[in-house]
């Protein structure tokens, strides 16, 4: 599960979780300092800012060569290129500032923290386990209307396989991204399905754009982001050389986190 419906509005999971973990931290560390009227809300929210503004600065240096060609897009966070290590780095260190700063505090925060990080990782630990997947076995067509299978596509290797539909702004933005990758990266099998729309609709938007795709194949049905519990796009799926789920993206895709993203399942280079 990628998504979780809230009416009609999909809302990723990674949020929902970040959100019920920082609410559990915060009734914990309010329950804990409680005689003393002491909660960690606002440590809570310093944590929060902190941990985004640097997780996004150690992506943006690691993949400076990508973004140097168009500064601005440093700070379009919608393409997801956050460093988690880093971002954690910096939550514990406003932890134990603030902490310091307040002894009164630190039990409270303690407690609040810790039970934030077990609820956060028992429920992406559950998610996980549902999403460690194989390939899904979704009847589709080629643009010339002839049947498809995405394990056959593979071919034994990894595979990018990108959600998209010709109505979507951010799958017609990331597009020339992923049309590059997929001429310069022959080593991963790239598969773009469009999700509930005609051949002839999908094909017109092709020539339109000029875009040269190879496997773009064609789901009316929208199953296949059915199948793997996705109600937003564009959602892009990422797979090893055996069929499993190592990634996922929703949203945008830039050249960095596209990079980040292929780093995870390219088969190394033998000498």
């Amino acid at each position: 599960m990628l998504t979780l419906n809230l009416g009609s509005l999909p809302v990723p999971i990674a949020l929902l979780l970040l959100a019920v973990a920082l609410l559990v931290a915060a009734g914990v560390g309010r329950l804990v300092g409680r005689d003393q009227q002491i909660g960690i809300g606002n440590v809570l929210g310093d944590m929060l800012w902190a941990a985004l503004l640097v997780a996004r600065i150690a992506f943006v240096a690691a993949w400076f060569d990508l973004y140097r060609k168009a500064p601005w897009s440093m700070l379009d966070i919608r393409d997801g290129g956050f460093t988690l290590w880093a971002g954690l780095l910096a939550a514990l260190g406003v932890v134990i500032w603030r902490g310091w700063r307040r002894p009164a505090q630190r039990k409270p925060l303690i407690w609040g923290v810790a039970a934030g990080v077990f609820a956060w990782g028992g429920m992406f630990g559950a998610i996980q386990t549902m999403n460690n997947a194989a390939l899904p076995q979704v009847q589709l067509t080629t643009l010339a209307g002839e049947s498809a299978d995405l394990a056959a596509l593979a071919a034994g290797k990894p595979m990018v396989v990108n959600l998209w539909a010709t109505w979507c702004p951010p799958c017609r933005r990331e597009m020339p991204v992923l049309a590059a990758a997929q001429k310069q990266e022959t080593g991963v099998s790239f598969v773009f399905v469009n999700q509930g729309e005609e051949g002839s609709t999908a094909q017109r938007y092709l020539n339109i754009e000029k875009l040269d795709l190879a496997n773009v194949l064609l789901d009316p049905g929208a199953r296949l982001g059915r199948e793997v519990g996705s109600g937003s796009l564009p959602t892009t799926l990422f797979y090893d050389t055996n069929g499993r789920l190592v990634d996922t993206h929703l949203g945008q895709l830039s050249a960095a986190s596209l990079a980040s993203k292929l780093s995870k399942i390219r088969t190394p280079q033998k000498p």
